[in-house]
């Protein structure tokens, strides 16, 4: 990609969570971090494409600690694709380079990211707590992210889906349970459910 391309990769503009969230149980990002990941999901995805390395390590305590992780990438206000690690598996600096690759060129719902669409993408990332089993009604629309398990099949989403649809708690479990392939009321036949928290937090549309 050519150095005007290059060029956009900024000091981003972050819109998103300021507040803590006492549901988070590890502390939240700084500033400077969230800046960092930003930055990082669009080298990752730019170096793909120019078929260069980079490094993976974590520039601060924070970002060498394992978490889960989502990093979704919009066109305007047009999803482009988003996929994350669920639980903390690698450290989160990784998860955002590995994530952000595989949302730009792995999420099987998308044509693989273009060279001309790279400096179109905007990056919003959701920095997850914890999974904890729940029942139905302790779920809250809006703080929780949900995650149904049955019989193998696995269905997530962040917590800002639901706001943005208008969901109710009732309309978020049966939206998840048809995620993960499985019949709408599976939530009341047995399915597991656990919820989540995120620090959101991405780039303002005008961000290029």
């Amino acid at each position: 990609m050519n150095a005007s391309n290059r060029s956009t990769i900024r000091t981003p503009q972050i819109a998103g969570s300021e507040s803590p969230d006492p549901g988070l149980d590890t502390d939240l990002l700084s500033v400077e971090d969230r800046q960092t990941l930003l930055r990082l999901a669009h080298e990752s995805i730019l170096s793909a494409l120019e078929q260069r390395e980079i490094s993976f390590e974590a520039p601060s305590a924070a970002l060498a600690e394992a978490r889960g992780v989502f990093t979704s990438l919009y066109i305007g206000d047009r999803l482009r694709g988003c996929v994350g690690y669920v639980r903390p598996e690698i450290s989160l600096y990784r998860a955002v380079a590995e994530s952000a690759r595989a949302a730009a060129f792995a999420d099987t719902r998308f044509s693989p990211l273009s060279k001309e669409e790279a400096p179109q993408i905007r990056v919003e990332l959701s920095v997850l707590s914890l999974l904890h089993p729940v029942a139905p009604e302790a779920i809250e629309v809006g703080r929780h992210g949900l995650l149904i398990t049955m019989n193998g099949y696995r269905g997530l989403l962040l917590p800002q889906v639901a706001v943005e649809h208008g969901w109710d708690r009732t309309t978020f479990l049966e939206q998840t349970c048809r995620k993960a392939g499985l019949p709408v009321n599976a939530w009341r036949e047995g399915a597991v459910i656990e919820v989540f928290t995120a620090q959101v937090f991405g780039e303002k549309n005008n961000v290029r």
